[in-house]
């Protein structure tokens, strides 16, 4: 049996970004990253988009004192904290302070923001289920610059929580306070495992989705916003999650990173291959490919239910595979990408009328608006996919290139299996194990998404 590479599991260091200060209006500084220092520290590490980039960072938190913020001590309720099992071990915090100070970086925000497929897929999604959002309780998990819990509170909620461990909290309810809807929404800065809004709640949204759909574990805090605060019934979305992969061919991606040593300016550099191919294919890489890239219909690692799926079984993934090849190609690895429905009640899909977020109608359309939209279409359920045939978004499609490539012929069948574990050092990283055959080559692929 082959071995591509097995990990040191040592975490690589990186450059900090500077940090910009902005003068609020009640006269305080906060140190806000700035969008150029994340799409900088892109191109240095070789991360397509900030929030990969993001991800590579730390900042120091923000001071939210003054800001009309519900601080998560003040939140916290002893006795819901003991009832709930309120997630607090001191690893564990110093593992997810390094998440949240990530995500208090403004290019993150604009980046998914800017992202249209993303954004205009939540928006829809709320103003389709209006009948379940009007005068009902909504809790935000992970509200960022509190756009979705907006959205929520023009679709009629009576109350928003919008609840945010990072620091860009501070800016959320600037925004809320903004757009004239502090009555309706609260914004929490805090942990949802530690917080208690003292209520039930009707609806759940949140954007928890990360690169193949479960890097950076965001979903169990919205499990655990579940079993602690939603109704027997109640909404949530997205709804469901699928997380899917496929063998893929990519010659230029493979000629322009390894191929380039074979001959350089007349001088043979070949032996400069193990190197290159370590460097540029160890770790996953998230970058966009196009359906002419795969080589055969997709197989499905997992498929999760949010109502029902437990935090125990997000901690191993694991499925076998057997496909075989539509194409003569050579094999350079394995795709993976993912698809999230916003099902439930009400669940209908409509056409999103074309604007962009910027060019979205003010509050008092909104209404009109999402009555118009959910008459287009039937019954059908509202998806985000992030498939290579798709509209791109900023999740890309995230890749296991293999180091040496196989030639498969039409119909060549492809075996294997692939597990994705939680990292010891850190629950958000995903130790990848890979293995794969076809023809007379069986091999192994180990990595770390971290």
């Amino acid at each position: 049996m082959g071995r591509d590479k097995d990990k040191s599991g040592k975490e690589k260091s990186s450059a900090a970004a500077a940090a910009a200060t902005i003068s609020c209006a009640e006269g305080v500084n906060v140190g806000v990253a700035g969008g150029a220092d994340i799409l900088r520290e892109s191109k240095l590490l070789g991360i397509g988009s900030a929030r990969g980039a993001a991800r590579k960072l730390g900042k120091s938190r923000l001071n939210a004192e003054g800001y009309g913020l519900q601080p998560a001590a003040s939140m916290v309720s002893s006795s819901a904290s003991r009832d709930h099992g309120a997630v607090a071990p001191t690893a564990f915090r110093e593992h997810d302070a390094a998440y949240f100070h990530a995500y208090s970086h403004i290019g993150v925000h604009e980046e998914m923001i800017k992202d249209r497929t993303r954004t205009d897929a939540y928006r829809d999604a709320i103003f389709m289920h209006t009948d379940a959002i009007r005068d009902k309780v909504v809790v935000d998990v992970g509200c960022g610059t509190g756009i979705l819990s907006i959205f929520c509170a023009f679709a009629g909620a009576r109350k928003v929580y919008a609840i945010d461990a990072s620091d860009i909290a501070v800016q959320a309810q600037e925004v809320v306070k903004a757009n004239g809807l502090s009555e309706i929404i609260t914004v929490i800065l805090g942990r949802v495992e530690e917080v208690d809004i003292h209520e039930q709640v009707d609806v759940i949204v949140s954007e928890w989705m990360g690169y193949m759909l479960l890097y950076e574990s965001m979903l169990p805090s919205v499990i655990c916003a579940r079993d602690r605060w939603l109704k027997p019934g109640g909404l949530i979305l997205p709804s469901h999650a699928t997380l899917y992969m496929a063998p893929i061919t990519n010659a230029e991606r493979y000629a322009d990173s390894i191929d380039f040593w074979r001959n350089v300016y007349g001088i043979d550099m070949s032996a400069m291959l193990p190197l290159a191919k370590q460097c540029a294919f160890e770790e996953p890489c998230v970058e966009s490919i196009t359906a002419e890239n795969v080589l055969s219909w997709p197989v499905v690692i997992k498929h999760i239910d949010c109502s029902k799926v437990t935090i125990q079984e997000l901690e191993v993934v694991t499925t076998n595979f057997c496909v075989s090849s539509m194409m003569m190609a050579s094999l350079h690895g394995f795709a993976m990408w993912f698809d999230v429905t916003f099902g439930g009640q009400n669940s209908q899909e409509f056409e999103s009328a074309g604007e962009s977020p910027q060019d979205s109608p003010p509050a008092s359309d909104y209404e009109s608006m999402a009555l118009n939209l959910r008459r287009r279409r039937g019954n059908e359920t509202l998806v985000l996919s992030t498939a290579p045939e798709e509209n791109p978004t900023h999740w890309q499609q995230t890749i296991l290139y293999i180091y040496d490539p196989i030639e498969v012929t039409q119909d060549q069948v492809i075996t294997g299996s692939i597990t994705l574990a939680q990292t010891r050092e850190n629950p958000r990283f995903l130790n990848i194990h890979l293995e794969y055959s076809s023809g007379d080559r069986r091999c192994v692929k180990e990595s770390v998404m971290r």
